[in-house]
């Protein structure tokens, strides 16, 4: 049986800090993406308010497999 894995590419966003907007980005492709098997985390950034970093974002990619009947 051949396994085949589809990957679609996200950008998470946090006030908090990097790992939460990681988080987020997954929980929220959770929500219309079925059996997710992975997460690559392909860069971070942070918008800068004055002398403070006030939204962290994080470009991922999530992998999850592909249901066959």
């Amino acid at each position: 049986m051949t396994h085949i894995a589809k990957v679609i590419e996200l950008v998470g966003s946090s006030s908090k800090g990097f790992d939460d907007a990681v988080r987020n980005a997954v929980a929220e492709a959770a929500k219309t993406v079925k059996n997710i098997s992975g997460v690559d985390v392909l860069g971070m950034t942070a918008k800068v308010d004055g002398d403070r970093l006030s939204e962290f974002r994080a470009n991922v990619k999530i992998a999850f497999g592909v249901e066959r009947d």
